[in-house]
């Protein structure tokens, strides 16, 4: 079973630098048969800005849903962003995150009835992030493995090993009941999965496990965990960390659903309507104009 259209999620808040090298990077992809679509946690007017520039030449269908700045609310970004989306496969990136050209190609490649895909990340240092994101920016997503061989010997990134390709499939679903290090800088799901749970959790706000909770009711639900490393790394960019003041809810939250058996979020995707959808796309209009 092979992914038709697959949608690409976007998470971004006010790093329009960041997301555009992003964006730069999925316009590179080899695999032409996606969607973009940004799902903007309240960001100014700057990365409305950014996006609509990128779109005017962008290589496929490219959209940016922008909700209101009431705190971290990444769950409820990504739930109306993929109320907005045409495809039947999600794959789930961070605003921060640079693709190698095969990325979407990868992820299509290992799509699979009853499996979701978790992949995994290379972080860049804070210096390293700093010198690409100058004017004008260092494009990095089409360099080869022998130089970022050459920036883990100087240090700019925190590992190598991930940027290397591992063939096969077996391997990949040696740990199908694990939820731990799944992250929504580097997920995938078919959009029906997605659905049956519910989507995202938007009890969980503020910073920290939204991602996990996502995974655990996947389980639940019967669909099970393949490995993505070693064929669809991401470039993490580096940031200051996130305020992580609601942690010990959404740890209290997150150890509920481990003692639990429920797959449907409590508030999820199914409050979205197209009314509700076209009002995001509105409003992020009105912040280019105004």
């Amino acid at each position: 079973m092979t992914p038709q259209l697959i949608s690409v999620i976007v998470t971004t808040y006010n790093r329009p630098d960041a997301l555009r090298a992003v964006l730069a990077s999925l316009a590179a992809q080899t695999d032409t048969a996606f969607e973009v679509l940004v799902a903007d946690d309240g960001s100014r007017a700057e990365t409305a800005e950014a996006v609509a520039a990128e779109g005017v030449h962008f290589p496929v269908p490219l959209r940016h849903l922008w909700q209101e700045d009431d705190g971290f609310r990444a769950a409820a970004a990504r739930n109306l962003a993929v109320a907005a989306s045409c495809g039947d496969y999600l794959v789930f990136i961070d605003g921060d995150c640079i693709l190698r050209p095969d990325f979407v190609a990868a992820h299509r490649t290992l799509a699979e009835s009853g499996w979701f895909v978790a992949g995994n990340r290379v972080l860049l240092s804070e210096g390293f992030t700093k010198k690409m994101l100058q004017t004008p920016m260092i494009a990095l997503h089409g360099d080869s493995r022998l130089m970022w061989l050459g920036r883990r010997l100087s240090g700019a990134i925190n590992r190598w090993l991930p940027l290397c390709h591992f063939a096969g499939q077996g391997w990949r679903k040696r740990q199908p009941q694990r939820w731990q290090g799944a992250r929504t800088c580097n997920l995938a799901m078919w959009r029906s999965d997605f659905d049956a749970i519910n989507g995202f959790d938007e009890a969980f706000q503020g910073w920290g496990h939204e991602d996990a909770d996502l995974a655990i009711r996947l389980l639940h639900a019967g669909v099970q965990r393949k490995d993505g490393r070693f064929a669809t790394a991401v470039l993490h960019l580096w940031h200051r960390e996130n305020d992580r003041s609601n942690l010990a809810e959404n740890e209290r939250r997150l150890a509920e659903i481990l003692a639990a058996d429920r797959r449907h979020a409590a508030v999820g995707i199914d409050t979205y309507n197209a009314e509700r959808v076209s009002a995001a796309m509105l409003q992020k209009l009105g912040k280019i104009s105004g």
